[in-house]
């Protein structure tokens, strides 16, 4: 926990990271529950905002059910990686871009209405930079989450499953989305406004009224469409400095079941598994893991194989260096594929 916080900053971070009250005045609901008024909570998330602390109130969507997103990678000479990071960040479909410890040097995500415009943005990455990406597409989750308990350095995260019990798919819940959904999802990208009624800002931005908008935000949360919808906090400005993206070379009769009992692991806060690209690429399932130090993520790292099994699996860190770039994916424009 960062010792620069307050006890009343620490709850905004720690305590609302999902579950935003979908009330008329959402922060005066937070207030009510944390014992103080609602100027109180408005200032404080906009002070720890101002600090870096938060990205934004707002909602993190499950990925390919508004659009399509691929996770994508450059290999870049030392002198020219500030330079091919600069012209990456340009394109508005990017909303990650950070450099990380391999001959795959830079990692981006790119967020787009198709896959097709997915495609055009990484060519035009290739002719601009010289540099090919690799093309990573999800293909399985198995947790996609990144609400932190600050407290202890691990997530907490519980699984949307559809009333079979069974996580939706993308397909499935993108065929329930409306136009208007679209429109909300696009208003909602930079966060909500810290104002006595956030909603109602929110729903002139999506031309509808504010009791369709609180609606409407209230079945995407149920549907798991919006994963979370709360604080979305930076790890790095909290102290949790070191994090390891843990790729893992696993025999594809074996991915499924080893994805899931990692991303049931408290300490891992993704676990995905993606296409090989052979012969540049050979791993198939990803997993993210924060620490306080790059120790202590190494030593997790080890307890998790030893834990799990896994010592006779290929895997390789790629610890974060530097971040260029980290937003909330941009939907305006968006639209339901035909």
């Amino acid at each position: 926990m960062d010792t620069a916080l307050s006890d009343l900053e620490f709850h905004l971070l720690n305590d609302w990271q999902r579950d935003l009250p979908l009330s008329e005045r959402p922060y005066a609901a937070m207030a009510e529950k944390l014992g103080c008024t609602e100027a109180e909570v408005i200032a404080g998330l906009g002070d720890l905002m101002a600090r870096g602390h938060i990205s934004r109130v707002g909602a993190v969507f499950r990925p390919h059910v508004l659009g399509w997103s691929t996770l994508a990678a450059v290999s870049v000479p030392e002198s020219r990686i500030e330079s091919v990071a600069q012209s990456i960040d340009a394109y508005p479909e990017v909303n990650h871009n950070y450099e990380r410890e391999h001959a795959y040097n830079l990692w981006f995500v790119v967020t787009a209405p198709t896959e097709a415009r997915v495609a055009e943005v990484l060519a035009g990455i290739h002719r601009q930079t010289g540099c090919k990406p690799l093309n990573l597409p999800m293909l399985a989750d198995y947790h996609i989450d990144l609400g932190f308990d600050l407290a202890r350095g691990t997530q907490t995260s519980r699984p949307h499953l559809s009333p079979a019990g069974r996580p939706q798919t993308a397909d499935s819940l993108r065929r329930q989305l409306e136009p208007s959904d679209y429109a909300l999802a696009a208003a909602l990208e930079g966060g909500l406004a810290l104002v006595h009624r956030p909603y109602a800002e929110l729903a002139a931005k999506a031309d509808m009224s504010e009791v369709e908008a609180r609606q409407r935000l209230e079945r995407l949360v149920a549907l798991g469409i919006i994963r979370r919808l709360g604080v979305v906090v930076r790890h790095r400005e909290l102290g949790y400095t070191a994090n390891a993206m843990v790729v893992w070379d696993v025999a594809d009769e074996r991915v499924e079941e080893l994805g899931r009992q990692l991303g049931a692991q408290p300490s891992v806060t993704l676990c995905y598994r993606r296409p090989r690209v052979l012969p540049e690429w050979p791993y198939n399932l990803f997993s993210m893991v924060h620490g306080r130090s790059r120790q202590a993520v190494l030593a997790e790292i080890e307890r998790l194989r030893a834990e799990l099994g896994l010592q006779d699996i290929a895997c390789h860190p790629l610890f974060s260096l530097r971040r260029f770039k980290q937003c909330g994916a941009r939907y305006a424009g968006f639209a339901r594929a035909a």
